[in-house]
């Protein structure tokens, strides 16, 4: 029998706020252990929580943003689990009247378009987080807790089983972090833990509706892992029914050094959690008005700015796509055509030799040596011929490693392309008479014989020969 997987995300993004959600306490990754903590967040007798109005802004900027029904009423309740890193023994959240419902994003996996639907986004209060003894939870004999992250402002965002597979969860996820990024509510910084994403994973035989029994895996806060987890999940699923088994519905977790998921403890329903409405806030209310104030204030989101870059720049539809899959790449990019540089060069030359240049030195497009402004003045210089391309390679390693423009560069080195035809024929002549072989395979119908004397050219002339002339100028003297 063949199964398909249903898969299922609940993202939790950190907001970028100053303070907790509920309490004046700093946010700050990396601090020391148990220094931002107060009575409120640590949930001591006779305290009460104070909303802040920030979260609520961002959560219906994300509502907006993924296509969702912001609920002008709504609410919090008190999730009730038991877990050493919840000091109050509940959670904050949101439960029957979330802040936003009903919506979806577009993703693209292999060339084909998939909507995928989002169920809820809703607030809700970080927990603490326990710090194990071993490489994690299930080899580790003790563990210490820190309350630091406790109150830290979350979005949970929950879409519906609409994935059937790692590729479909991977690029949701990317597109979830890619709308945070571009309305500026998240650092989605994974590796410290502002994105991470519980997968709900089940299988069914190929052609049912009904869905099977589900596992979840906690915390996963990389897009490698998604993709391993889910895989391995799939693959264990698939032998446990084909040896005729039953799935168990259960929270498992997931262990990169051996690439397996480990059995954590049985997954909880809702009914589980004893959900109550908060008795210490008060309801949200947001009016028509204080919600298209939002809409209207919303950037291009990353959908929309590929259309453009497809339309108004000529780009392909995958140089769009990956350019704009992050906020801080898509600014560098129009900042870079905002000079006057063109369009398609501009992009060759981001996902060329500035990728290439960032990703050998772990940098982020924000930390590049190169602002967006210089790269643009020297693809202007290539466009209205000052220098080639190779020489281009030279000018960009230069600015690289020097604040100073690509003109200056260019002027101090020498590098200005020779352009004048009297000047470059007397240097063609001079290779043909040089080099009688080539120029014989050439006359005798080996056409590919003239690359050897364009290198020729272009090495006695350091790269500064513009290549279109001098192979315009070998041809018209070869056929002589």
């Amino acid at each position: 029998m063949k199964y398909e997987a249903v898969i299922g995300l609940e993202i939790h993004s950190e907001l970028k706020t100053n303070t907790k959600i509920f309490c004046g306490c700093a946010i700050e990754f990396g601090a020391e252990q148990n220094t931002h903590v107060c009575p409120v967040c640590l949930g001591l007798p006779g305290v009460l929580p104070v909303l802040n109005r920030r979260v609520v802004e961002f959560a219906i900027k994300a509502g907006l943003a993924t296509n969702c029904t912001i609920n002008q009423y709504s609410k919090f309740d008190r999730k009730n689990y038991y877990y050493p890193d919840l000091p109050k023994n509940f959670q904050t959240s949101q439960y029957d009247l979330p802040i936003a419902e009903h919506g979806y994003v577009d993703i693209m996996v292999e060339g084909k378009k998939k909507r995928i639907r989002l169920t809820r986004i809703h607030m809700e209060e970080d927990a603490g987080k326990l710090v194990h003894s071993g490489t994690n939870i299930k080899d580790s004999a003790s563990s210490n807790v820190d309350y630091n992250r406790t109150g830290v402002p979350l979005l949970e965002i929950v879409s519906e089983p609409d994935m059937s597979s790692a590729a479909e969860a991977r690029a949701y996820m990317e597109k979830i972090k890619s709308i945070l990024e571009y309305i500026d509510v998240s650092n989605c910084r994974m590796e410290q833990g502002n994105l991470r994403a519980d997968i709900n994973v089940s299988l069914r035989p190929v052609g049912e509706t009904a869905l099977g029994t589900r596992t979840e895996m906690k915390n996963i806060n990389s897009f490698k892992a998604l993709e391993e987890a889910i895989a391995y999940e799939i693959e264990r699923q698939t032998e446990v029914l084909e040896d005729g088994g039953h799935i168990v519905q259960e929270t498992r977790t997931w262990d990169p050094g051996r690439g397996v998921t480990l059995s954590m403890r049985s997954k909880e329903e809702a009914h589980d959690y004893r959900y109550m409405p908060e008795p210490d806030l008060p309801p949200i209310l947001t009016t028509t008005e204080e919600i298209e104030a939002y809409r209207k204030a919303l950037p291009e989101l990353p959908d929309a700015r590929r259309d453009r870059l497809e339309k108004d720049c000529g780009l392909s539809e995958y140089d769009a796509g990956s350019i704009t899959a992050s906020r801080p790449m898509a600014d560098y990019f129009d900042a870079v055509t905002a000079v006057g540089a063109d369009p398609k060069l501009a992009a060759n030359w981001m996902m060329g030799e500035l990728a290439k240049k960032l990703n050998e030195e772990s940098k982020s497009i924000s930390e590049s040596p190169v602002e967006a402004a210089r790269l643009g003045k020297m693809i202007q210089m290539i466009t209205k011929g000052t220098i080639s391309s190779k020489i281009a390679k030279d000018v960009f390693a230069a600015m690289w490693t020097s604040p100073d423009g690509p003109e200056k560069i260019v002027k101090d080195k020498g590098l200005v392309q020779i352009t004048d035809t009297k000047e470059l024929e007397v240097i063609v002549r001079s290779v043909i008479d040089a080099n009688p072989k080539p120029v014989a395979d050439y006359k005798s119908g080996n056409k590919k014989a003239i690359g050897a004397l364009v290198g020729q050219i272009m090495k006695q002339t350091k790269g500064r020969a513009n290549p279109a002339l001098v192979n315009q100028l070998l041809a018209t003297e070869l056929e002589k």
